[in-house]
C-alpha cells in the first residue's frame, strides 16, 4: 500500500506517513518538526498554513476561519500526496 506523502516546499524535506495518519499535525510531530497550535480540533487556527499542492480530507469541519488555500492540519489527513509551505515553522533538534 502506498502511503501519502508531505513536501515541505520551504526545505524540500518530503514526509512519509507509514500508515494512515490521524491528521498532517500528527505527521510533521512524528517527523520533529514544529508546528504552534492551541487546540487540535480546528477551533483556533493557530496551526493555519498553505496548502500548495494535491488536497486534505477534515475529520470535520473547521470552526476556524481558512482562506482558499489554507488548512488547518490539526483537524484534516492528507489525500494523497500534498506540498505545504510551513511559515514559522521548525525542525527539532534530532
Amino acid at each position: 500500500m502506498d502511503y501519502p506523502i508531505i513536501t515541505l516546499r520551504t526545505c524540500g524535506t518530503q514526509l512519509s506517513c507509514n500508515e494512515s495518519p490521524r491528521s498532517v499535525l500528527d505527521v510533521l510531530e512524528s517527523h520533529n518538526v514544529v508546528v504552534e497550535y492551541q487546540c487540535r480540533e480546528g477551533y483556533c487556527g493557530s496551526c493555519r498554513m498553505r496548502l500548495l499542492k494535491g488536497s486534505v480530507v477534515y475529520h470535520q469541519k473547521p470552526l476556524a476561519f481558512i482562506q482558499d488555500g489554507e488548512i488547518l492540519p490539526c483537524c484534516c489527513r492528507p489525500d494523497g500526496d500534498i506540498e505545504i509551505g510551513l511559515m514559522g515553522v521548525s525542525q527539532a533538534p534530532s
